[in-house]
């Protein structure tokens, strides 16, 4: 196991004018499944490459284990990375992959053969050493690929969006499988996804990037509740966290936060109430997304979604007008200007 730094690490192209990732500072710790999580575009890959040896630093350090890793190259740097397209070779049998690495190193026929199957049976594939990647599932060649990432025994596993190319069953399969497989190495891992359901789940602490900047680092319940800005409050939660400005300052809360307040929306000192006119709803079985618009009040017209259990039945039209509440102490308050976190103000 080995720590991961950055150090105002920096990558640039087109001379410079275009900012990929820009003085990122990020500091794993041993054995953790760390998530970097972004949009497109982000600066998430570009990052793990740099860690990886892929892609030379314009500017920073990288360090790996307390040391500085720059001019190493990436079998130097005693890393594995696994791809979203796995990289696997046609030609070769899922033995082959796996050794493959070991093979490159001269490592003894038997030796690297007995090192291919204690990592194919750690991951469940043991039976399939014969068979090509072609005759192979989506999950198993993502496991062939992790197995020849293992017997590298690399400090620091790297994985670029592993599980995109599966379908939505297998994904939820195969991020178990994985999660299982960190926790039996006890490998450091470091993850690149866009799928906040992914980080959300798998990582012990989330670094949520936007445009090569991060935003936020920490556990998946300190982003999700207590979003750094206005950025991270919205690209996490299907829906997003609800926001509405209020002259300097911008209110948010999350659509969970938003619930029925009964026959009537008086004002109370512990929440803060609303009237929303019903505009459509989304029954998704478990449970049941309201969309509409405040009615009234400072706030009037600006949109507000509420996620309530399936069980909960309207019975109103488009239009209706319905009363709603906010507890206060789940409000978050954001700069107007600047979307940063800030303490909160007084609202009425």
């Amino acid at each position: 196991m080995a720590i991961v730094q950055t150090r105002a690490l920096t990558k640039t192209f087109r001379q410079g004018s275009v900012g990929a990732v820009v003085g990122v500072d990020l500091e794993s710790r041993e054995g953790e499944f760390l998530v970097l999580l972004g949009p497109s575009g982000s600066g998430k890959t570009t990052l793990l490459r740099m860690i990886a040896g892929l892609e030379e630093p314009t500017s920073g350090e990288i360090l790996i284990g307390g040391i500085v890793v720059n001019d190493r190259t990436p079998r130097e740097r005693r890393i594995a990375m696994v791809f979203q397209s796995y990289a696997l070779y046609p030609h070769l049998t899922v033995l082959g992959n796996i050794v493959f690495p070991l093979k490159a190193q001269k490592m003894p026929r038997a030796d690297r053969e007995k090192k291919a199957q204690w990592a194919a049976d750690l991951l469940g594939i043991g039976h399939l050493l014969a068979r090509r990647p072609r005759e192979l599932s989506g999950g198993e060649r993502q496991r062939v690929a992790l197995a020849r990432a293992l017997v590298r025994e690399p400090t620091v596993f790297l994985l670029d969006e592993p599980l995109s190319n599966l379908d939505a069953k297998l994904r939820a399969s195969a991020r178990e499988e994985l999660e299982q497989f960190q926790r039996r190495v006890g490998t450091t891992m470091i993850y690149v996804t866009h799928d906040q359901v992914e980080a959300m789940a798998m990582g012990d602490r989330v670094v949520v990037m936007h445009q090569g900047r991060v935003r936020q680092i920490g556990t998946p319940a300190d982003v999700y509740d207590n979003p750094a800005d206005t950025f991270v409050a919205t690209f996490l939660g299907s829906p997003p966290m609800n926001l509405v400005p209020a002259d300097k300052v911008v209110i948010g809360f999350r659509p969970e936060h938003l619930v029925p307040a009964g026959s009537s929306a008086e004002p109370s000192p512990t929440t803060l109430s609303l009237l929303l006119r019903f505009e459509n709803e989304e029954y998704l079985g478990s449970e049941r997304i309201l969309y509409g618009r405040v009615a009234g009040g400072r706030f009037d017209g600006e949109k507000a979604v509420s996620r309530l259990p399936a069980t909960f039945h309207p019975s109103v039209g488009s239009g209706s007008v319905l009363p709603f509440q906010v507890e206060r102490s789940k409000l978050k308050f954001f700069d107007s200007e600047t979307g940063a976190r800030r303490g909160p103000v007084p609202i009425e």
